[in-house]
């Protein structure tokens, strides 16, 4: 079994056979990948030696003390964080192989076409169509809410394929070339005046059935795998004490001593425990990620990362008072990656009403907190067992 040890052994073994210095950065970039140091507790062949997913931690720090590039998490984070581990479930050999290396080198960026116009809470209800016609799947529908695609090569796509199913049964999950013709891309723009949300159309476009993930019909359980990864990618990130929001108006009230009042501090303590009770919780899921798939725990912590989230940016903004409604770029800007934290207080405020919604609302996480955590019983689900196509819209 790798240890410790034997990352940092196979570690030094590719700086000295690419310096970094010298190595172009994708070049480094695939030669790690290529040594499994990618994420290692993948399977070897495919950017992992199998080891343990806490040693990651080993081979990041070396890379990082030698002055390595990273592959840009943030701005592939679709891909690293949703993408890749559902292809890793239940992709075939050849999607593994052809598809990963590029993902996580940062080559192709991914986005998500899940929610569309009349199915975001209820994702299960989507009407986007994929009718087979011979060896390709015919899609067509809208998706929305759709952060990257005006970047990216790759989707991940849920379809209705069996509309006389009822709606959770009659889903397929694909995987859709984003460049592929009748694929058109469109700019959402949002309360901050950028736009990194889309809406996304498709228009009789033809996925070959080699790009289906998973069985026809059992495209909800594989959405689960996209869904749980993705909560806990958006809550359940690394961050160090004082990191994230909480860290921007901590400094901000160190470095403004003529804005405090009793008030303001109690309620900032008050966040700061909230928000290191947050981090901490983070760290012991992660540390359960170790022994498999993340799974419905990853949804209070995305529930308690918006929540923090706007609390501690509401309190900025209120502590800076006329200041904190200032907004410096209200250009319209087209990001390459969502940005929490980032820019002015103004801009973490209006972004951070966004955290409820994406990455599923709070509504619909804390019906799965309830259910799948705590045991309550379920409520009431009178379409479970109608078909789709019989279903009101």
């Amino acid at each position: 079994m790798t240890d410790a040890a034997e990352l940092r052994r196979r570690t030094k073994e590719l700086l000295a056979a690419h310096p970094p210095a010298t190595t172009e950065r994708l070049d480094f970039l695939r030669a790690r990948f290529d040594a499994g140091l990618a994420w290692v507790h993948y399977p070897e062949g495919l950017g992992g030696l199998a080891a343990p997913r806490s040693l990651q931690a080993v081979v990041d720090a070396e890379l990082t003390a030698a002055g390595a590039p990273d592959n840009d998490p943030r701005r592939i984070g679709i891909g690293l964080g949703m993408a890749a581990p559902t292809i890793l479930q239940y992709g075939t050999e050849e999607q593994k192989h052809s598809l990963l290396r590029p993902l996580w080198t940062g080559e192709e960026v991914w986005c998500q076409l899940f929610s569309e116009p009349g199915a975001g809470s209820d994702l299960a209800a989507l009407g986007t169509r994929a009718v087979r016609e011979g060896e390709d799947w015919v899609v067509n529908g809208q998706k929305v809410w759709t952060s990257s695609a005006h970047l990216a090569r790759w989707a991940i796509l849920i379809a209705r394929t069996d509309p006389d199913l009822p709606k959770h049964r009659g889903i397929t999950y694909f995987l859709c070339d984003m460049t592929d013709p009748g694929v058109e891309v469109r700019p959402l723009r949002q309360i901050t005046g950028e736009a990194e949300f889309n809406e996304v159309f498709l228009s009789d476009v033809r996925i070959p059935d080699s790009r289906r993930l998973g069985e026809r019909g059992d495209g909800w359980r594989v959405a689960q795998t996209t869904l749980n990864n993705e909560r806990v990618a958006i809550g359940g990130t690394p961050i160090p004490r004082e990191g994230g929001m909480i860290g921007k108006i901590a400094a901000t009230w160190r470095e403004r001593p003529e804005l405090r009042t009793h008030d303001l501090h109690q309620r900032l303590l008050g966040l700061w425990v909230e928000a290191e009770v947050a981090r901490l919780t983070g760290v012991r899921l992660r540390q359960q990620l170790v022994a498999g798939q993340p799974g419905p725990e990853g949804a209070g912590m995305k529930l308690n990362f918006a929540r923090l989230n706007q609390k501690i940016s509401g309190l900025e903004v209120e502590l800076l008072g006329e200041e904190g409604l200032l907004y410096e770029d209200w250009t319209m800007r087209r990001p390459e990656h969502v940005d929490f934290t980032g820019r002015d207080a103004g801009y973490r405020y209006l972004r951070s009403k966004g955290n409820s919604i994406e990455g599923g609302t709070s509504e619909v996480l804390l019906n799965i907190v309830a259910e799948r955590v705590l045991g309550l019983p379920a409520e009431p689900r009178t379409d479970k067992d109608v078909a789709w196509k019989d279903l009101a819209r």
